[in-house]
């Protein structure tokens, strides 16, 4: 993984000693906080129902155990002792005090972490496959590319305080897991049919009030040309995006508006007019940043062990057929740690459990770790041989539930209980859903199904792309959940489709419970899975058992 060099040192022990000043003005009085809130989104500070919230960049996912373990030391020393994974692949810390945050950012420079550009109007934390740089299907490890980006991104001048945030993700693989296509902007490494290597470009992707499916503006952008085309992007829709609404800032409403074929001749122009600029520079700075990249060194080892603690133990057969994935180097697996046991808020982990993890990958995975998008963290080169010692490791830590991919798997914001957005609780409805699904058994049966819930309009939970995607509104004061069918958040990616009138508090875990014995009633053997069943039949059938007094009222 990258490491910081002094240039990198330097810059980010200059922006926290700035910040430090800043936030002593505001302590004191001689900042309002008008004044001082851009400041603060410029360092991951937000001001949230309770408190102040700080959220740590965790660049494309990747982690090492010094730094889980300084992750650790913010949730105890600073915080209450737990921090929240996000869709975004960062850390949110949300009980800090003000004059603590200087420190904690100085604690995170130490081992190479930071919370610039985690807010904003700017370009955000650049996000990538989880499974990175470990997994079988892809082209290359899509992080360096990742990394430059984040590099170029930081601090630039033009890209600051441009009309709304942008969101960047790069992938690699054949399976998409990085949401691309819900992006403003994705790069998916591709190889054209000469051989080489390149870029495909989509762009205006995005979820929240407007959600809509990215699209391909460029199949094919050479190794030499990623940055200047990038920036050429980025700067159209930074001249043409609107600035009258705010909820039509994004670009994926600039290129609804202007339409593709427009947006496309716009960047060409501005992409010949800038190329000249990149003068190479960008391709040294890659080649340093691939070499940080480099594959650990992978062992050999008998795996009888493993065999035999498979065969025997039931439960430990169940976690690995549920929560671990193929990797490229042999006798190894992708190790994803459930962040999810039922009941518990998805994506909290206490400082007690990540310093667990951080043990974990010194001790068995090569000292790397990943988050997802999907509020999980994942060791993502582990041995066959270790996988008993690291099973039993996550049990004592509670960290071993065998639900990945399955119903109690939620992404959720942190809806009402902490965001000032909110207009409904999220946090409560997974912790309902994962107990009663827990309670029934039926998690194995019903098979891979993904439940997001967002607490508001603008979907941080990602339910426009769930397989059943919750949204809670504020109807006349009263929460009302909406539910969405048939999103997608992979390669075939979807915008899921409203089902109908949305339910009340109290309703909603139990309208989830008909919606899933119906699809277990309507399936074609427990081979097809939710999505492909709902793509075979459509809205319909599905709807009667949200709605059974209507369909009975209709008959």
């Amino acid at each position: 993984m990258y490491q910081y060099n002094d240039f990198d040192t330097a810059f980010l022990a200059q922006r926290n000693k700035q910040f430090r000043a800043q936030v002593e003005r505001r302590i004191a009085g001689n900042l309002t906080e008008d004044e001082f809130k851009p400041l603060r989104l410029m360092n991951g500070l937000y001001l949230q129902l309770h408190a102040y919230m700080l959220r740590v960049a965790i660049p494309y996912g990747t982690l090492n155990s010094a730094q889980m373990d300084t992750l650790a030391l913010l949730a105890e020393k600073w915080d209450k002792g737990y921090g929240h994974f996000t869709t975004r692949q960062n850390i949110q810390y949300n009980w800090p005090k003000l004059s603590d945050v200087p420190d904690m950012l100085d604690a995170l420079a130490k081992v190479g972490m930071h919370a610039i550009q985690t807010s904003g109007n700017t370009i955000r934390n650049v996000t990538a496959d989880h499974f990175a740089g470990a997994a079988a299907d892809e082209l290359e490890d899509p992080r360096p590319v990742a990394e430059l980006i984040r590099q170029w991104s930081t601090d630039h001048p033009e890209f600051q305080f441009m009309g709304r945030k942008f969101k960047i993700a790069v992938g690699a693989a054949q399976k998409d897991r990085a949401v691309l296509k819900a992006h403003d902007l994705a790069v998916r490494i591709v190889q054209n049919d000469a051989g080489e290597i390149g870029y495909e470009i989509l762009v205006g992707g995005g979820l929240g009030r407007t959600p809509m499916i990215g699209k391909v503006i460029n199949e094919f952008v050479a190794r030499e040309d990623l940055l200047a085309y990038i920036e050429a992007v980025v700067s159209v829709w930074n001249q043409i995006g609107r600035r009258d609404n705010k909820y039509k800032a994004r670009i994926k409403i600039t290129v609804h508006e202007h339409g593709l074929d427009d947006i496309r001749a716009r960047v060409a122009e501005r992409f010949a007019q800038i190329r000249p600029t990149f003068t190479g520079a960008d391709q040294k700075l890659f080649a340093d940043i691939k070499a940080h990249f480099a594959a650990p060194d992978f062992r050999k080892a008998p795996t009888v062990e493993f065999e035999t603690a498979y065969n025997a133990n039931p439960l430990f057969r169940s976690w690995v057929d549920t929560n671990l994935s193929g990797h490229r180097a042999e006798g190894y697996a992708i190790v994803t740690v459930s962040i999810k046991k039922h009941g518990e808020t998805p994506g909290d982990a206490t400082a007690e459990q990540m310093r667990t993890l951080a043990e974990l990958a010194r001790k068995y995975g090569h000292d790397e770790l990943r988050i997802s998008h999907e509020q999980n963290v994942i060791l993502p080169h582990v041995h066959k041989s270790d996988l008993t010692a690291v099973y039993t490791a996550l049990r004592e830590a509670e960290l071993h539930t065998a639900n990945i991919g399955l119903v109690s798997d939620i992404i959720a914001c942190p809806g009402m209980d902490y965001c000032a957005l909110a207009t409904a609780r999220s946090i409560p409805v997974a912790q309902q859903i994962a107990t009663r699904f827990d309670e029934l058994k039926l998690e194995h049966d019903i098979g891979h199904l993904q439940i997001k819930i967002s607490g508001c309009i603008n979907a941080c939970g990602h339910h426009h792309v769930g397989h059943i995607g919750i949204l809670g509104l504020d109807r006349a004061g009263v929460e009302n959940y909406q539910i969405t069918l048939g999103g997608d958040a992979t390669e075939t990616a979807a915008i899921g489709e409203r089902a109908g009138p949305g339910f009340a508090y109290d309703e909603i875990v139990p309208a989830i419970e008909r919606l899933v014995n119906g699809y277990l009633e309507l399936r074609e053997g427990p081979q097809e899975t939710f999505l492909e069943s709902y793509r075979r039949l459509g809205l319909a059938p599905f709807k009667a058992y949200l709605y059974p007094e209507a369909q009975a009222n209709a008959a």
